[in-house]
Formats: C-alpha cells, sequence, structure tokens
C-alpha cells in the first residue's frame, strides 16, 4: 500500500476547517458537510485539535481553535497593536504594562511600557515565561480546552478553580506566583469569535498594587484589553 499523498491529506483537513467556520460542528455534520468518511473526520478533526487549530465546545462539537486567531495575527502585528492601549494603561494605573501571547507551554512578552521612575516589575519584550504561575498565565488558559489546562494544573501556582474565576468575571490576579513582593493584574484579550488572542497585564510591588486590586485599575485593564481587541478586528 503507498503513502498517502500529504497533498490530499492537506485538502482533506482544509475542507475540516471549512467546515465549522461559519458555526461548530458534531462528527456527523462534518461527515455531512465533508463528504469524507467518518472514520477519516474524526481522525484530522482530533488531530487539528491537537495543534488547537480546532477546539471543542462546552456541548462538545468542533470550533475553530485559537491557534487559527494567532495565525491570523501574527505576534509583531498585536504587538504594535498594543503598543498604545498599553502606553494608557501604564499612564491610568501608574505600574509596568505587558501584552503576553501564548507559544505552548510559555507566554511570551511581545509589547510592554515601563514605568519611568521609581521601583517597577521589569519585563522585557522577548521574555519568555511559564504558563503555571502570575494572572498573565491565568488570563491566557481561562478559556482553553480542558485537555490543554489539565497537563499544567499538577506544576501550576493556581487551580481549576482560579481559571472558573475568571471566566466569570474577565480579569485575572496574582500576588507572588512568580515572584515574590511581585502583585499582577491581566486580562485577556479575545477575538469577535471568543479565541482568546493574548493577555495584557501590569505588574508592580504587592504594596503599590495590593492584594486587592482597586474597581478603577480593573477597569483600566479591561478598558486595554477591549482596546486591543477591537484594534485586532
Amino acid at each position: 500500500m503507498g503513502q498517502p499523498n500529504p497533498v490530499a491529506v492537506l485538502d482533506k483537513a482544509v475542507a475540516i476547517l471549512r467546515a465549522v467556520a461559519q458555526e461548530p460542528a458534531t462528527l456527523a455534520d462534518l461527515v455531512a458537510r465533508t463528504a469524507l468518511p467518518r472514520a477519516t473526520a474524526h481522525r484530522l478533526a482530533v488531530a487539528l485539535e491537537g495543534h488547537r487549530l480546532l477546539r471543542r465546545t462546552s456541548a462538545g462539537t468542533w470550533a475553530p481553535g485559537p491557534a487559527l486567531a494567532e495565525l491570523g495575527h501574527g505576534s509583531a502585528d498585536l504587538a504594535q497593536l498594543a503598543g498604545r492601549p498599553l502606553l494608557a494603561l501604564r499612564d491610568a494605573s501608574g505600574e509596568s504594562a505587558q501584552f503576553y501571547v501564548r507559544e505552548g507551554g510559555t507566554r511570551v512578552c511581545v509589547a510592554a511600557a515601563e514605568r519611568a521612575h521609581g521601583l517597577r516589575d521589569t519585563v522585557p519584550v522577548g521574555a519568555r515565561l511559564p504558563m503555571t504561575a502570575g494572572s498573565a498565565a491565568h488570563a491566557l488558559l481561562a478559556f482553553a480546552p480542558a485537555e490543554e489546562v489539565t497537563p499544567l494544573l499538577p506544576g501550576a501556582s493556581f487551580t481549576a478553580r482560579t481559571l472558573l474565576d475568571v471566566r466569570r468575571r474577565g480579569w485575572a490576579h496574582s500576588v507572588a506566583e512568580r515572584e515574590p513582593g511581585v502583585a499582577s493584574l491581566s486580562a485577556p484579550v479575545r477575538d469577535p469569535g471568543g479565541a482568546v488572542l493574548g493577555a495584557v497585564s501590569i505588574s508592580g510591588p504587592v504594596e503599590r498594587l495590593g492584594r486587592r486590586p482597586s474597581p478603577e485599575v480593573v477597569g483600566a485593564v479591561l478598558e486595554a484589553a477591549s482596546a486591543i481587541a477591537r484594534a485586532a478586528s
């Protein structure tokens, strides 16, 4: 038996992606929309899900995954779009502001606006930080599929309940998770379809940012996230 034609496999994978572009699909829907054999449709859907090109909804159907949004908005484009909102956030909060994107098991700072004076938490552009600590990690994982989150939890400084709280309120807060004495506040940036493009964050000393962030600071972070989302849409 010969090897599968890679172009034909690619065509079938693209057909699967197109089949969920307008609305989520069950396996039966995928078969009906693509005319692929059931086993082939299932195998490709699972593979695409593994690459985050598809995701499972709460109803168990397949929908476009977050990696599609990440490919559509490259890190360089998102960094440029985040620039002005980060400056506004820094000025409104008085703290250093960052924008992170997820790359597998890490998060990468692709844009930052540093506090000009006084004690600050500096995260240089290009820094890679773990997905197991810090409020930006919470924000990036809160809307991710369970199969992506569950393997990270045993080594994480947070729990599944933490992520549920982020989903409910729309922002994340951490104290001394990534570094002693440092607090951070983050919010996910989501595209119109709900996929997470990245996370906007502020960080600084616990004594200044506080163990319970003020409504004004939370509002500033959420506004920055909304501004980046609007610019990216």
